[in-house]
């Protein structure tokens, strides 16, 4: 009997291993490291969180997803390499990330060769954007279009009938891409565009810059950049003798580094921002309640809030995880193209960023009605009436 016993229990082993769920391998491609390393860190962080939280649930497909994750190291050249790693050798199903736009154009066209369905976690619009950018039959994007926070800032300008305005944007692809947006969309909104300086998004004093467009007399500036440059343009703003306009930044700021950045001289300054910022003074009808609020409990338990202070983009990855949930269900198996067919025909996907319906012609799928503007008030940022 007991060694009946124990080769039944051998056998019922061998059997379980055997018919063990195989998991689906995914990839991740975050800015571990270099100067976007406080946002990539915290967005692959909240990418584990999500994924136990859905290996918790089942997996999908009766499966596990299992994320192979690489360090870009804020590099748009390491961010390809670690892609090509990711498909050619670890044969990931699809990609999440990266962290910036630069990093997601090197990576763009890498995998719209190989067909592989990437959902991206950058601001700017060039990725989806077509035309001179390229396809982007197979990347998709979270965080909303430059265009959908452009109408938002101008909607927010236009009911305060502050209607002259000059930029301040950067040279790189992210200040590239709102500076087409800005300009593009301004007339059709009653904007007039008074001046524009360019400025280096690595730089350490915008003032000259500040000066020139404050000589156009603007009622409004609309600075889009990210990173600690946001910060500093706005302490050069504030230093400028006389009457100040109103002070406007991207929709990739609203966070504690901004506010820990320009301390002060963050006051009164306005931003489009995702409804996670005011969290807790979202209406009862809010779709997106429920799913913010759960979010932002399970941040807080995992200790995430303590290490990264929420910000725009913390919900970002998670989205990312729903969408290609929501996609894998769709499709009925895991394959490229299914997968791929899916996630361009989503509807009604309700995420911490937005509620998400896309068409193969809009790779995002969030509108204006995703996002709040929102200022700076006592430290704090607040809804902006």
């Amino acid at each position: 009997m007991p060694r009946l016993f124990l080769s039944l229990v051998v056998l019922l082993c061998l059997t379980g291993s055997a018919f063990a769920a195989e998991p689906i391998l995914i990839g991740g491609i975050f800015a571990e490291s270099g100067p976007t390393a406080e946002i990539g860190t915290a967005t692959r962080l909240v990418a584990e969180m999500t994924l136990k939280q859905i290996n918790d649930k089942g997996g999908i497909l009766g499966r596990p997803l299992k994320m192979i994750a690489y360090d870009t190291q804020s590099t748009p050249e390491v961010a390809l390499r670690m892609a090509r790693q990711l498909v050619e050798s670890d044969g990931v199903l699809a990609l999440i990330g990266p962290t910036s736009t630069g990093e997601g154009m090197a990576v763009k066209k890498y995998t719209e060769e190989q067909k592989i369905p990437t959902i991206m976690t950058v601001g700017g619009d060039a990725i989806v954007a077509g035309g001179k950018y390229g396809p982007f039959d197979w990347t998709f994007k979270v965080p909303q279009r430059t265009n959908t926070a452009v109408e938002k800032i101008y909607a927010h300008l236009k009911a305060h009938n502050l209607t002259k305005v000059a930029l301040l944007t950067a040279k790189d692809p992210f200040g590239q891409d709102g500076s087409d947006a800005l300009k593009a969309l301004a007339q059709a909104n009653g904007i007039t565009i008074v001046a524009e300086e360019n400025i280096d998004s690595k730089g350490t004093d915008f003032s000259a810059e500040a000066f020139k467009v404050v000589m156009a007399k603007p009622q409004a500036v609309v600075i889009w950049t990210i990173g600690p440059a946001a910060a500093i343009a706005a302490k050069n703003f504030a230093a400028l003798p006389g009457d100040k306009p109103l002070l406007v930044e991207s929709h990739g700021i609203a966070g504690a580094n901004f506010l820990k950045l320009a301390g002060e001289n963050a006051e009164g300054v306005v931003m489009p921002a995702t409804k996670l910022m005011v969290a807790e003074s979202l209406p009862a009808g809010d779709p997106q309640k429920e799913v913010i609020a759960a979010f932002v409990k399970n941040y807080a338990d995992q200790g995430l809030q303590a290490k990264f202070p929420m910000n725009t983009h913390s919900g970002y990855a998670a989205d990312a995880l729903t969408l290609l949930v929501e996609g894998l269900k769709k499709a009925g198996k895991p394959e490229r193209e299914p997968l791929r067919d899916a996630l361009q025909n989503l509807k009604g996907v309700v995420g911490v960023s937005g509620v998400f319906n896309t068409t193969p012609q809009d790779h995002n799928g969030l509108t204006t009605d995703s996002m709040v503007m929102v200022t700076v008030k006592g430290g704090k940022f607040v809804e902006a009436k």
